[in-house]
């Protein structure tokens, strides 16, 4: 069963177009090239891949989609590679903000709509878009960074000492960035009423977005702090690097709350098999949504209705599961939270 109830109302907004303009392309087949950012290794952006496939089935458009697979030289070569085969919309899941700065200025000259999903451009590309699909990341960020910072004073006490790790994507990466500031938002609002805990924060490390890739930056950040006992995953994808890291260096255990970021099933399973463990939060984002959401603006660039993402901005309506949560999000049958269809 899915329990989140449905998306924003500028999603459900959306969801009305898409019936609209499904009907629409019967006549006047809409190609959509989506390049993505990287496929191997996370079930996040596979996810999001089938999402987008899905919905483009649904409204009758053909989707042509390219894995740059971690490489920005690469990305570009497949945008050029989707206008030379015809599309009329490209969706892009950027793998570096200011990489593809060449890519959008010539889709722009072609009068090829773009629309950013997941990650954004540099800010001086993002007059160049459509629209930018995502969740709101310092929002979202934020559900986490409450929990966790109430779960501290509740553990530890009004005179807790505190030092905070955490592990992103990519260095200069913007997701990581606005991820991590979020989860500061949140608990620094919680933390304003408790005047007397002190937090420590150690440099952010980054695991590529990857499990294996977490393993060694954690571990070694753990080890290098034994009294490291609050941490911050930007991606539920890299837990289980996470969590080994953590007990390898030995401060995995009573002493240690874990917030992450995704709203992935491995994180709510984990807190059902561990309900008193580290894991106490994770804020979801909908990798299926924000596809879903990005093939119906698509739909709405090539119809040329602007009004369909006023401001620029599209953003999915999020969550934060807990282990008291935990059990009523958790779905066998799915790889992240998503919406009801």
């Amino acid at each position: 069963m899915r329990h989140l109830k449905g998306l924003s109302r500028l999603a459900l907004t959306t969801a009305a177009l898409i019936g609209v303009c499904g009907m629409a392309l019967a006549d006047d087949k809409l190609v959509i090239g989506w390049s993505q950012r990287g496929i191997s290794g996370s079930d996040w952006w596979k996810t999001m891949v089938a999402g987008a496939e899905a919905k483009a089935a649904e409204v009758g458009a053909e989707l042509i989609v390219l894995d740059a697979n971690g490489d920005t030289t690469r990305q570009n070569a497949d945008i050029q590679t989707l206008v030379t085969r015809g599309v009329n919309v490209v969706v892009v899941n950027p793998n570096d903000p200011i990489g593809l700065t060449a890519s959008v200025k010539m889709l722009k000259q072609e009068g090829i709509p773009v629309i950013a999903v997941n990650s954004n451009f540099d800010e001086r590309l993002v007059p160049d878009l459509f629209c930018y699909v995502a969740e709101d990341q310092l929002a979202t960020g934020a559900l986490a960074g409450d929990v966790v910072a109430r779960e501290a004073i509740t553990r530890w006490g009004e005179n807790a000492k505190v030092k905070l790790g955490s592990i992103g994507g990519f260095p200069g990466d913007v997701i990581s960035d606005l991820r991590f500031n979020g989860f500061m938002n949140g608990y620094n609002a919680i933390m304003k009423e408790h005047p007397n805990v002190t937090t420590t924060i150690t440099d952010m490390k980054f695991g590529e977005w990857k499990p294996d890739k977490a393993l060694s930056p954690v571990r070694d950040l753990a080890t290098a702090n034994p009294d490291l006992n609050v941490f911050f995953s930007m991606s539920d994808v890299m837990l289980g690097g996470i969590n080994q890291g953590l007990k390898v260096a030995g401060v995995y255990g009573d002493n240690m709350l874990i917030g992450s970021y995704d709203g992935g099933m491995n994180a709510i399973k984990q807190m059902i098999d561990e309900p008193n463990g580290p894991l106490v939060a994770t804020a979801s984002n909908q990798p299926w949504d924000q596809a879903q959401l990005a093939i119906a603006m698509a739909v709405a660039a090539h119809g040329g209705d602007k009004a369909a993402c006023p401001g620029g901005t599209n953003y999915v309506k999020t969550v934060v599961v807990t282990p008291k949560t935990a059990a009523s999000y958790f779905d066998p049958n799915e790889t992240y939270v998503r919406a009801n269809d």
